[in-house]
């Protein structure tokens, strides 16, 4: 009975410390990853279900590769692991994608941007990046000054872009990967 104690203690830290290995050097390759896959870490919605679903499926990998290895049960935890914290890292980005449109109402994708329902959009370029409120700013629902007000940005904010209209003069905001108003981008600047 100790053996099978002692072995099971052993398994359990393998696996462990295959996922560990396996989030530790995320990081370091998430920024190459992100742009192709998303990586690990790179779940362009907001929320902890990506990490999450890393782990639990890297624990849960880690033990399936050890069951299925024969010769070499250190090499199956570890290709386990990491196969597992990849397919659990998207389930959970994908679970984190679908809240964020609900959260936002629904969307609707218009050139290749997420959009919520409530936001009228316009002809725009598609980019990516963190930007600053220089001032307190309304937030429209069209790249307008006569569009409604949805909300505001608050001076000093960071937020997420995702297209700049094509005269320039507009940024779509985005919350969880999905446009949700408009914001100046005179009064805005590059994070």
């Amino acid at each position: 009975m100790t053996k099978t104690i002692t072995f099971k203690k052993a398994i359990a830290g393998l696996a462990m410390t295959a996922t560990a290995l396996t989030l530790a050097t995320a990081p370091t390759t998430a920024s190459a990853m992100s742009q192709k896959l998303g990586g690990v870490i790179g779940c362009n919605a907001s929320g902890g279900k990506q990490e999450a679903g890393a782990v639990i499926g890297g624990l849960l990998g880690a033990v399936a590769g050890n069951k299925l290895a024969k010769n070499d049960r250190g090499t199956g935890t570890a290709i386990g692991a990491v196969v597992g914290a990849g397919a659990g890292s998207y389930a959970g980005c994908q679970m984190q994608k679908t809240r964020a449109a609900n959260n936002a109402g629904g969307v609707y994708t218009s050139n290749g941007i997420r959009v919520s329902n409530s936001v009228d959009a316009a002809p725009m370029t598609k980019i990516k990046g963190k930007y600053v409120a220089r001032s307190n700013l309304n937030l429209r629902a069209a790249a307008s000054t006569r569009g409604e007000a949805v909300g505001t940005v608050e001076a000093g904010q960071t937020f997420q872009a995702l297209g700049r209209t094509g005269d320039g003069k507009w940024i779509l905001v985005g919350q969880d990967g999905v446009g949700v108003g408009y914001v100046s981008s005179a009064y805005v600047y590059r994070a």
